[in-house]
């Protein structure tokens, strides 16, 4: 593993007031809305009575953390106007965004996509880190590089490199309910083993959580759960020893129902292995739900309360948790994830994201005649600009512009 160098990152600060200020107008001519501004102040509701409602999530779209992400990475633009800048991969999960990120010229490191290969950068190359953060490996060798930073990563995701670090230091195992092919998930368990003796488990299912716990109590087969787990544990790590004392952590855009029932079930196998007087000294817990993710469930549970006839989420496909809004309305009502309007072809047929299937599939007369109250909502890495395109699209595949209702 490269060291980094003795004086550490060179990070670049662009949250000046005068660059910011130079940003912003060409940061909100991209994705803002007026339209959904409007329709926030209208009480989230545009209706053409006896055609179409739609009903807007009250919470939905951009958070605090991706607007900084792509504030910070339009800024660096600005700054470094002529020198060459590269991201590490994605800034945030949203096709578009990502394609404006291209269309600035900024070359990405990773992807399909990919302009450049880290093993050209040299010293003092400027390098966005996106806003799931990145692994220490990969932080490493672009120290030693001598590369300069502009670092988008999310706060909350920091938050919860902080508690698996504590955990590590504790000689206590990070449980990490997340997705371990995910970028987030990656950069959060190197930060696990970042004192050299640390280790973790990513569990991504409640399946594999009660999996865990069996082995926990009852013992098993190492070899077994080693290649059941392949890619989702620390180097070195066994169940047999590992698993004596853990601390549950998460990517912070899971379920926040779903890592509560992870710790849950942890908890009671580690209470019966050792017995409920002993389990602080093997179990831990810290919730690591970023705030946003949480806002934009709680926002749509509110919303499924209502009569809906539909419900469509916006946002880009490998969004986790746009993903995961989609799996809230698929439970409860005929839901459709999309990731702009193009996917509305017409009332006759929708192309859509099919999350056990891994693609897009066709669903033919989506949209029912008569009276229809559709629900929508979006990722937090979904622009309002692209929740505006649905909603128009919407209306027109009615007959109805909404320009006209405006006006009412």
């Amino acid at each position: 593993m490269s060291l980094p160098p003795p004086n550490g990152p060179k990070k670049i600060n662009l949250r000046r007031p005068d660059v910011m200020e130079a940003v912003q107008a060409q940061v909100l001519s991209h994705y803002r809305s007026e339209l959904i501004d409007r329709i926030r102040a209208k009480g989230h509701v545009l209706s053409a009575d006896g055609l179409l409602t739609v009903k807007l999530a009250k919470e939905f779209g951009f958070c605090y953390g991706v607007e900084r992400a792509i504030d910070l990475a339009y800024a660096a633009r600005k700054v470094f106007l002529d020198q060459p800048i590269y991201i590490l991969g994605e800034i945030i999960h949203n096709p578009e965004v990502n394609d404006q990120i291209r269309a600035m010229g900024i070359k990405f490191l990773s992807g399909k996509e990919k302009n450049a290969d880290i093993e050209d950068l040299k010293k003092d190359d400027v390098v966005i880190v996106p806003a799931f953060g990145a692994e220490t490996s990969t932080m490493n060798t672009l120290e030693a590089k001598g590369c300069r930073f502009v670092d988008t990563t999310c706060g909350d995701v920091m938050s919860v490199w902080k508690r698996v670090r504590q955990y590590a230091n504790d000689s206590v195992t990070s449980i990490i309910h997340g997705k371990s092919w995910h970028e987030e998930t990656k950069a959060t368990s190197s930060r696990a083993m970042a004192n050299g003796s640390g280790h973790y488990l990513v569990v991504f299912t409640l399946a594999e959580t009660d999996y865990v716990c069996n082995h926990i109590v009852n013992g098993g087969d190492k070899h077994e759960f080693l290649e059941k787990f392949k890619g989702a544990y620390s180097n070195g790590f066994d169940p047999d020893v590992h698993l004596k004392a853990v601390g549950v952590a998460n990517q912070t855009t899971m379920l926040r129902g779903e890592t509560e029932e992870v710790q849950r079930r942890l908890k009671a196998a580690i209470e019966k292995k050792y017995g409920a007087s002993e389990a602080d000294k093997h179990f831990r817990f810290f919730d690591t739900i970023c705030g946003a993710t949480q806002d934009r469930q709680n926002a749509l549970e509110t919303l499924l309360m209502e009569p809906l006839d539909l419900l469509l989420v916006i946002g880009g496909y490998n969004s986790s948790n746009t993903s995961h809004l989609a799996e809230m309305g698929e439970a409860r009502l005929p839901t459709y994830f999309i990731k702009n309007a193009t996917k509305l072809v017409s009332e006759h047929l929708i192309v859509h994201y099919d999350q056990h299937r891994h693609e897009e599939v066709e669903t033919k007369n989506w949209l029912p005649p008569g009276k229809l109250t559709v629900g929508v909502t979006a990722g937090a890495s979904c622009p309002n600009n692209l929740i505006e395109d649905v909603i128009r699209r919407l209306f027109e595949l009615r007959g109805v512009a909404v320009q006209e209702l405006l006006a009412n």
